[in-house]
């Protein structure tokens, strides 16, 4: 009896598995298949195809921006990296804020949207600053300090990641309605 139950549930099995059914369904059009298209909406990098011309350019930009001395950009392949001088004694967040300066002015040119932003060291003036600190008693403290300095101007600022003002006059009130 167990025979033929095994045997009659495996001729089932078969049955239904070698099955095919005619279907008449059509598949769906790319067109209309329910998803939602966009375009790129961020400026796109153009091709760097004169490095030294893009160089200059971006040089120019970065220097008039107020509080930036003298900037320096190397190109290579399609990326851009600009050093930035400014005054050695100024703080640290009027460094980042003329970064940040500089960073918007590339944002809105298709050559410096993806450039790398960086201010200089100036490491005699910080190796000056750290032994004073050492010598007034503050060794790390003063250290610290410097420290702090120095890799807020190393740490580039992308232009990429500049928001327009006019986005964040738009962001900031719906920000402060959820605190």
């Amino acid at each position: 009896m167990y025979k033929w139950l095994t045997s009659a549930i495996i001729v089932v099995i078969v049955a239904t598995g070698c099955s095919t059914v005619a279907r008449n369904e059509t598949s769906p059009s790319p067109r209309n298949d329910g998803r939602v298209h966009t375009q790129q909406t961020e400026p796109r990098k153009k091709e760097i195809k004169n490095s030294a011309q893009v160089a200059v350019h971006l040089e120019q930009l970065a220097k008039g921006i107020d509080g930036v001395t003298n900037a320096h950009c190397v190109v290579f392949g399609n990326t851009a990296i600009v050093g930035i001088d400014v005054d050695a004694k100024m703080e640290r967040s009027r460094v980042g804020t003329i970064k940040y300066a500089v960073a918007e002015a590339f944002h809105k040119d298709p050559y410096g949207i993806d450039a790398l932003v960086t201010a200089d060291i100036d490491m005699s003036q910080r190796i000056n600053e750290i032994g004073a600190d050492i010598r007034r008693g503050k060794p790390i403290s003063g250290f610290a300090e410097e420290m702090a300095d120095i890799i807020g101007r190393l740490i580039p600022q992308m232009p990429r990641d500049v928001i327009p003002q006019e986005l964040e006059k738009q962001v900031a009130p719906k920000m402060n309605k959820k605190l």
